[in-house]
Parts: structure tokens; sequence; C-alpha cells
């Protein structure tokens, strides 16, 4: 029997339910439901108009419904009085299949009927600033190199301690936070889990900072790339499968020189097969181009990547494996939805498996000064527009993450490339007007 949360709010003392969901542009949607009507929510779900957010449906489309997920409900530390519950989309009496929740589950169903259960982890990066958005919101945090400045962390440590505190409460296992690469930047880190679970506490976490940011004055950012001479936001995922008990890890394999088994570098290759459409999902806005393609920053590097390769514990690479059994992607930014870059992931690893990919062999040299000796290397692509296309021309992966799913996001997307390319900036007219 699913849990009752009707007696869950009785029993924690919940009085209202934020029943939400996340959209194929990766903007978090809810309704506040009082918890005297939850049992009806979590029967028939919360309705939603589809048309009024960023899915592909028309103001002629049926009622949307969000039915929660009780196993994903998470009491507000800093307003007990709220549960947040992750919901999954219905209408017509079916899932919506091109809804990322439900695109990430069906991953998760293919891999779980093949034996195979991906656990991953994520290190959200983000920004403090000022609440207009222009500046970081500590002027004293100039540092060339601020890389865990112990001085610009303490500064912060009302708001750090305050989103710390919170995941010990909800038992996620935080175990470091520090202030990163760029000025104003910090990253927290918690225990890795199954995919879904992963990819609903990071959807919980971006809302947490950024409300615990408002709470302390500034205002948290993942955008990509929000300061053209500091490092981006990057959202590294570390990835590993175990079997379908979760007690033993696929990945694993003492005799390997990087710790990896045949089945972790076949996962690996679908990885590198598909990792330049894929970027339509990792990095899925305009701005995600100017992180992977940055100039060298005040710091001396970007620290995101310039090609699809792989060595062992080095940063310069597309991913790295810093220890035995798993994997670091560091492709994905700030602004990927949590959903569908877990899907993407699971979606290229096991058609690696299917297909058993060879990723090749490891590079063991600085991609950032000798990367242009590696003459077969793909490059990642330049803008969005070029990820789009790729994702829209790739077969393995339509097959495997749905046709009605690629084609309302390859739509959705579209769009917003259009609408960027309309407008006029400054640099074009300082550099045009007098062509």
């Amino acid at each position: 029997m699913a849990t009752d949360l009707a007696q869950v709010a009785k029993a924690k003392g919940i009085k209202y339910f934020l029943v939400s969901f996340v959209d194929l542009f990766g903007a978090l949607r809810a309704k506040l439901v009082p918890a005297s009507a939850i049992k009806m929510m979590q029967r028939d779900g919360a309705g939603f108009a589809g048309f009024a957010v960023w899915l592909d449906m028309t103001p002629a489309h049926p009622d949307m419904f969000g039915r929660p997920d009780p196993d994903s409900l998470v009491q507000l530390p800093w307003n007990r009085e709220v549960g947040w519950l992750a919901a999954d989309l219905w209408m017509d009496g079916a899932e919506v299949e091109a809804s990322p929740r439900v695109v990430l589950k069906r991953q998760v169903e293919k891999a779980a009927k093949l034996g195979y259960r991906m656990k991953s982890g994520v290190e959200c990066e983000y920004f403090l600033i000022s609440p207009d958005g222009s500046t970081i919101s500590d002027p004293a945090d100039a540092q060339s190199k601020p890389c865990y400045d112990q001085q610009a962390l303490m500064r912060r440590f009302p708001v750090i301690r305050q989103i710390c505190d919170a995941m010990l409460e909800l038992g996620w296992g935080p175990y470091q936070n520090d202030h990163e690469d760029a000025n104003g930047q910090f990253e927290m880190n918690w225990d890795y889990d199954d995919a879904l679970v992963t990819a609903d506490r990071h959807v919980f976490f971006k809302y947490m900072v950024k409300t615990i940011a408002e709470q302390h004055g500034y205002r948290a950012t993942f955008m990509p790339k929000p300061f053209t001479n500091l490092t981006g936001n990057g959202c590294h995922a570390h990835v590993s499968v175990w079997d379908k008990t979760g007690a033993k890890n696929l990945f694993a394999n003492a005799k390997d020189p990087l710790g990896l088994s045949p089945l972790a570098y076949q996962f690996l290759g679908g990885i590198m097969q598909h990792a330049t459409s894929l970027c339509a999902l990792f990095n899925p806005t305009v701005n995600s181009y100017k992180r992977i393609n940055a100039p060298v920053t005040t710091s001396g590097a970007t620290w995101s990547p310039n090609a699809v390769t792989y060595a062992g514990n080095n940063r310069t690479h597309m991913i790295r494996v810093p220890d035995a059994g798993r994997f670091e992607l560091r492709l994905l930014d700030g602004s990927t939805n949590p959903y569908l870059a877990q899907a993407g992931i699971l979606a290229a690893g096991l058609d690696g498996i299917e297909q058993q990919r060879d990723p090749g062999a490891p590079l063991h040299i600085n991609m950032y000064t000798e990367g242009h000796t590696v003459k077969s290397a793909k490059k990642l692509p330049a803008t969005l527009l070029d990820a789009l296309r790729l994702f829209e021309k790739n077969k393995e992966m339509r097959a495997a993450l749905g046709e009605d799913f690629v084609d309302s996001y390859i739509k959705l997307k579209m769009g917003e490339w259009r609408e960027y390319t309309a407008h006029l900036s400054e640099w074009e007219r300082r550099n045009t007007l007098d062509c």
C-alpha cells in the first residue's frame, strides 16, 4: 500500500503540500494543497493546464494531473508546516510520456528489466549574487584563485550552514561544502543514491538553495556562465551501475588499471558515442555554450570539457575516473533538467551495453594544453542549435527516450533558439553599425 499522505500530515504537523513537477525547460511548477485535500490529490492528482507551462501542449488539451509520489516527500526544514512532493503527470488516464520525470522512470524501468540499477550523485555549483543579478554578493571575494578560500566561505557561513543543516535533517548525507573556483561560487556534496532519488533531490536542492539565499538577502543562480571572466556552473554527475538488489557494484574491477569492469567500459562507450547530441539535455540553454567553449578565466582554467575524451583522475577531460567502480561525467551544467540529465546518462549507457561500445583507450594528457594533438576526439557542439540538430537526428536516443518526448523537446527548444536569434545585442550594434 502507498503511504497515506493524510496520515503523514497529521503525524508530522504538515498543513500544506507543494505538489510539484518540472517542465521540459527545467522550471519547477506546483500547486499548494491544504492537508485536508491531500487524500483526494493523492488519488486523482492536482490539476494543471499543460499549455501554461513548457510542455508541448495547446489550450485544447484536456486537464493534466500531477499525482504526488509519497516516497519523494520532503518536509521543508525552514517551514515544517509545508511538505514538498514530486509528482508524475497524467492525462486521460495515462502518464504523460513526454514529461521529464516519466522519461527518467522509463529508463529506470528498462534498466531494472535488464537487472541493472544506476546510482548517481551530482555536484551542483551555484553563485550567490546580488538580488538584481549584476554582481557577486561578496565584494571582498576577489582573489584571482578563490577556490577553497576559507575567508570567503565563512563570510557566507550562515547561508551554507542553513543549507547543510537542512540536508543533514533530511538524511541526505552531506559531507562537504566549499567555495568553488569562481568568485562568489559554492558547491555542496551529498551522498549518491538511485537515479530517481538523486533527480528528485537535485530538483529540491535547487529550490532550497534559492529560497534560503533569498532569506539572507542574496540571490542564488545555477546559470552556466553568469559572468564572462569567471568559471561557470557545472553539475558533474558521478555514475555507477549495480545489480538489481543494489548490493553489488557492477562497475568495479580490481584488476583493471582504472578499476572499471567491461560493463563499465561499455556504458562509458555509450556516453561517449552520444555525448555530442545529448548536450541538448546536458547543456540545454544558449548560455551553456559560453561555459563549454569559454576562454581561460581569471583563475587560469575553465574546468569544463571541450572534447569527448576520458581519462583517469584528470579533470581536463569530459569524463574522469577518480576511483574504482565509478566515473564522473563533467559535461553537464547548472541549467540541466535533473530528470532529463539522469535519463540521458542512463539511456546512453544502456545503449553502450547493448551495442558493446568501445570507448577506446584513456588519454593521459592535459586536454587544455595538448587537446589539439588529439585529432580523433569529437568536439563538443559550439551552440545550442548544433546540439539540437544532433539530438534530433540521433536514432538510438529517439528510440530510447521516446519519439514524443524528443519531438516535443526539439520543437520547444528550437522556439527558444529562434527567440534568441531575434534578439539584437549591443555587440552587434557596436561591431556592425559602421560596416
